[in-house]
C-alpha cells in the first residue's frame, strides 16, 4: 500500500448506550434506545470516518486483546486499512462504556488499571510505517516524543489533538486540534485568548480549539485568531465528535488544503458525524460531507 495515513494512538472498542431522553436523575431510571458493541478510542473512530472517506490507512497503538480482536478487524476487513501492525496479547482488550443522551455523554472505564500495569497495553510507533506515509496522526497518549521525533526526522506532517502547549509533540505538529474539554481540565483559570498566544506561540503549525457548539477558535502563530461557527444541525449523538474533527483535519493535511478549508471541510465532517448514531456503524461519506458544505454555502451566498 502507498501513499497511506499512518495513524498511531487508541485503537479499542465501545460499548455506546444512546437513551432514550434525557440522563435520569440519582436513582432514577433511563430507558435505552440503541447498543452496540463497535470499534472506537480517538485513533479507532478517526480511522473508520477516514476510510469511509476513501483514504489508505496504516494503524499503530493499542494491543488487539481476546474482546477486540475480530471487532476491530472485522470493522476493517472490506477498507483499504492495514492492521498488520496491531500485535495481539491474551487480556481483554480496552473497553469503554459510554451512555450518551443526545447533545451530553459519560464515559466509564478502566484507564488507571491498564496505566498502572507493569507491562503496557501499546507498542511504540513504527519508524518504518511513519517513514513510508504520506503524513501521519498521532496521539499524544503513548510515546508523544517518540513519534514526534520520528515524524521531524522522516519530515512528515502529522496532525495530534488534546497536549500542552509547551509539548514537542505541539512544537512540531502540522495541525493541533484542542478540545475545550482538555483545556477547561488543564488550564482552569486561563482565558482563551491568553491560551491561544501560548499554543500558536510554540508551534508553526496549525492551532485549532474546539469548544462543541461554540465558535471554534483557529491561526497561527503571529497571526489574529480565526473564527469559525460549527454547522447548525440535529444533533442524535456528539460520541466521537471530536475524533472526528480529527478526522476530517487529517483528511484536509493530507489533501493539502488550505487553513480556511481545513476548519470548514473537519467541522462538516464532525456535523456530519452528530446527525448519526454510532459513527463506526454509520460514517460520514464523502458525499454527506461535501453536500453540507455546498448547502451551507449556498444559504449564505
Amino acid at each position: 500500500m502507498k501513499n497511506y495515513i499512518y495513524m498511531y494512538g487508541m485503537i479499542i472498542s465501545t460499548k455506546a448506550f444512546l437513551l432514550k431522553d434525557k440522563f435520569p436523575l440519582a436513582d432514577g431510571y433511563g430507558e435505552i434506545k440503541e447498543k452496540y458493541h463497535l470499534v472506537g478510542g480517538e485513533t479507532g473512530t478517526a480511522a473508520a470516518v477516514l476510510a469511509s472517506l476513501g483514504c489508505p490507512l496504516k494503524l499503530g497503538g493499542t494491543y488487539l486483546g481476546i474482546i477486540n480482536r475480530n471487532i476491530i478487524r472485522d470493522h476493517f476487513s472490506d477498507k483499504n486499512v492495514d492492521l498488520s501492525e496491531l500485535k495481539d496479547r491474551d487480556f481483554d482488550g480496552i473497553i469503554d462504556w459510554v451512555i450518551i443522551d443526545g447533545k451530553t455523554r459519560t464515559v466509564f472505564g478502566e484507564w488507571q488499571k491498564h496505566y498502572g500495569q507493569k507491562e503496557p497495553f501499546y507498542e511504540k510507533p513504527s519508524e518504518d510505517s511513519i517513514k513510508n506515509a504520506a503524513c501521519c496522526g498521532i496521539d499524544p497518549y503513548f510515546y508523544p516524543d517518540l513519534s514526534s521525533e520520528l515524524c521531524v526526522k522522516w519530515r512528515k506532517p502529522y496532525v495530534t489533538i488534546d497536549c500542552r502547549h509547551d509539548s514537542r509533540i505541539n512544537k512540531n505538529c502540522a495541525v493541533n486540534a484542542v478540545s475545550h474539554q482538555y483545556l477547561g481540565e488543564t488550564y482552569p483559570n486561563i482565558d482563551m485568548e491568553t491560551l491561544f498566544k501560548l499554543y500558536t506561540d510554540n508551534t508553526d503549525g496549525l492551532v485549532i480549539f474546539t469548544r462543541g457548539e461554540k465558535e471554534l477558535i483557529y491561526g497561527r502563530k503571529g497571526q489574529s485568531p480565526k473564527y469559525f461557527k460549527p454547522y447548525s444541525l440535529d444533533i442524535v449523538s456528539t460520541l466521537g465528535a471530536g475524533d472526528s474533527f480529527k478526522a476530517g483535519v487529517i483528511y484536509a493535511l493530507y489533501n493539502k488544503m488550505s487553513d480556511d478549508d481545513t476548519v470548514k471541510y473537519a467541522s462538516a465532517v464532525a456535523g456530519t458525524a452528530c446527525t448519526k448514531f454510532p459513527i463506526a456503524k454509520n460514517p460520514p461519506t464523502l458525499a454527506e460531507v461535501e453536500k453540507l458544505i455546498s448547502t451551507t454555502q449556498d444559504k449564505k451566498e
